[in-house]
Formats: C-alpha cells, structure tokens, sequence
C-alpha cells in the first residue's frame, strides 16, 4: 500500500538532522553563539523544512538560468519530474556537500537525466547572479558525465521574492545572518511531479540512489522506470517521518509467495508434458 500524499508538517529536531543544522551554525563563522545541548540557538529557530506533500508549488515565478536567460518554472514541468534543491552558491561547505553526494547518487541510478528527470537547484541568495550560476551548472554537470546532464540539470537566480514564494512553498525556511553574511538552513531536497506537486522530501548530505530511484518512480506515477522499479515499489513504502523507503515485510512475503505459486505451477505443468508425451510416445511404439 502507497503512503497517500496527506500535508505533514516535519520539524527537524531528530537526531539525524542535528550534524546539518550544527553545520550551518559553524558556517556562520562562529557568530553563533554556543548554548545549552537541546537548545538552539536564536538564528536557527526559524530554520528547518515543513512537509507540504501533495502541495503545488506557483510554476508562474520567474528566475534567470545558467545562461542568463529570463525562465518561468513551468518550462521544466509538464512531463518529467523534477528534483529541487534549495541552496546558495557561495556556501562554504552545507550546499557543497548536499550537491556533490545528490551529483554521485544520481550517477549510481539506472534513470537518465535529462531524459527521465530533471534537476533545479535555485539559490536562496538574491546577490547570486549568472556569472556563479553557470560555473556550477558546468562543474556539476560535467561531473555527472552522461549524456543529457546539461540540458536536464538547471541552476536559477532570482530576486527575493520570487525565492521567498518558492521556500514558502515547499516548506522551506531559513535564516540570513548579516553579520557573516552567510545563510542558515536546514539540509534537504524535494521530489516534485511533472505538475509541479510535492511527492517526496528526502533529508541529510547524502541521499540513498535507491530512494531517489524510486522517488522519482513513484513521482510519475510508474511513467519512468522499469518493471523491476515496480517490484520495488511493491516491496518498499516511503515514510515521510524519516524521508526513507523501507522495506514492508507483508509485501516482501507476498510476492515471494506468488514467485512460489509461479514456479510450482511451472513446474507442475512441466512434470505433465513430459507424463502426456511418454504415454503418447509409448503408444505409438
């Protein structure tokens, strides 16, 4: 059974969220200031990733791409599913780390990009312009190293409020501190479908190939992808509490019983044809 796409607001004060957020807090430069274990400090109170599954994000906003060229987010919607993550370019070390390992994953996943899927990384620093854009989209691009990286692999700038209206949108809520002039934020990165709808948010620096395989699956709703995929699907539900696919053991047992049947079956019919031909053989001796 398939987790139904119900809003979910995620806090993230988990355990396994801690490291991103204690990142931010150490790229601010230490104008942070240490406090209690448990308690965060004031600038990161207002920072962290809202669930909104089944939400729609506003496709009529406008940036500029890696070219310099004014786009709507409707051009990369329609068709495809797409992958966003939310970042800034002049980051020092958070938004590094969560695109080199999404860069690695996406090249251990048997979909093509480009073809199969897109990727939107839009940057959450309206400072940021083209000049920075267009050197990530060619370093990480050419670090994929497939054909169709390029085309299907996107960085936008924008102004602040057509940022704003998109974090505001998927949930995402960060912090400025004008003091280092650096951005506080949580780690994450969303699954939206071709119609511009939020499937599935995936947290931490790294991201599992296997729940990005089949996130994406299920974001086009079986359109991409293989039979193989489909079993997997079966086998694995997605929970949106740790952003993971796990396995559901019912369903695992389920199909090993049906591969079971099969094989019986197969081999039963098998066992018959031979008994009909030896007595059809034996009486045309």
């Amino acid at each position: 059974m398939r987790v139904s796409l119900l809003p979910l607001t995620a806090t993230l004060l988990a355990v396994g969220f801690f490291i991103p957020f204690c990142t931010a807090a150490q790229e601010l430069g230490g104008s942070v200031p240490v406090q209690n274990i448990g308690v965060r400090p004031a600038l990161l109170k207002n920072v962290g990733i809202d669930q909104k599954l089944n939400a729609s994000v506003p496709l009529n906003l406008t940036f500029k791409d890696e070219t310099g060229k004014t786009v709507e987010l409707s051009q990369y919607f329609g068709k495809k599913p797409v992958i966003l993550t939310l970042a800034y370019y002049n980051c020092p070390m958070l938004c590094t780390r969560i695109l080199d390992d999404l860069d690695e994953s996406l090249k251990r996943i048997p979909l093509d990009l480009g073809k199969d899927y897109t990727v939107l990384t839009v940057s959450i620093d309206p400072t940021e312009g083209t000049v920075l854009a267009a050197s990530k989209h060619q370093m990480y691009t050419g670090m994929y190293g497939r054909p169709g990286g390029a085309e299907g692999w996107h960085f936008l700038t924008g102004q602040q409020s057509q940022i704003k209206a998109l974090a505001a949108a998927v949930g995402f809520r960060y912090a400025y501190d004008p003091v280092s002039k650096q951005f506080a934020h949580a780690s994450g990165i969303m699954i939206l479908t071709p119609e511009g709808k939020l499937s599935r948010y995936f947290y931490g620096i790294t991201f599992r190939p296997l729940d990005l395989r089949l996130g994406l699956v299920d974001a086009s709703s079986g359109k991409i992808g293989s039979p193989v995929d489909e079993v997997l699907l079966f086998c694995c539900q997605y929970d949106p509490g740790t952003g993971k696919y796990g396995v559901i053991i019912s369903h695992v047992i389920q199909l090993a019983g049906g591969v079971t049947l099969l094989l019986l079956g197969g081999l039963i019919f098998i066992l018959f044809r031979r008994e009909n031909y030896g007595a059809w053989k034996k009486g045309h001796a």
